[in-house]
């Protein structure tokens, strides 16, 4: 591993520094963007149950809030539910706006070493055929010193693509998920919205 590094040249090592920082935000990503983290099942049949049996309290809302972002929605709903439907909406579209930020967390960040990756091996490559320039002289160029800047520009452009592209896939995968559970946290809320307001059964 450190002889490909030493052939790969310094440029390498920004390289490694961005799939790194790509690897933890991946499974960072991956541990909290989960259906049953973000909106557990049968959290909705729940809610309704113990409306039914004790209605709001301060520790139910605090449980909630606590629990995932669906609950964090339901519960700042339930505390504007002696207000009218529309105020309720508007509590829970507010705090689904904070759930879906607190979703989206770091997908830039994981992005933005999907987009620049490639072009930091493109910077290794401009790095090794400045070498291989910089390698020629009246009597024609140095076998090894070509050779390394070969090296450099060829493994950069390699490893700027082997980290390109699964950022790139996992960053597409989440925002999917992310818009998958914004559009479902949002179906959970108006359903609770109208079973508090005796505007559907369940």
């Amino acid at each position: 591993m450190f002889t490909l590094i030493e052939a790969a040249g310094w440029p390498i090592w920004l390289l490694i520094i961005a799939s790194l920082i790509a690897l933890t935000l991946i499974v960072e990503r991956a541990l909290f963007l989960r259906s049953s983290n973000i909106n557990p099942p049968g959290l909705l049949n729940d809610v309704v149950g113990e409306l039914k049996a004790r209605g709001v309290s301060g520790q139910m809302l605090a449980k909630l809030s606590d629990s995932s972002p669906l609950g964090k929605v339901f519960a700042a709903g339930l505390k504007n539910i002696k207000n009218p439907p529309q105020v309720m909406k508007e509590s829970i579209e507010e705090a689904g706006r904070v759930a879906a930020h607190e979703m989206e967390r770091f997908l830039t960040t994981l992005g933005t070493i999907a987009s620049i990756s490639p072009l930091l091996g493109l910077f290794g490559t401009v790095v090794g055929m400045i070498e291989i320039f910089g390698a020629q002289n009246g009597g024609g160029a140095a076998p090894a010193e070509l050779a390394h800047g070969i090296s450099v520009a060829l493994y950069n452009t390699a490893f700027g693509l082997i980290v390109a592209v699964p950022s790139m896939i996992a960053y597409r995968h989440f925002r999917s998920s992310v818009d998958s559970f914004t559009i479902e946290m949002e179906q959970q809320a108006i359903k609770l919205v109208e079973i508090v307001h005796g505007e559907r059964n369940k």
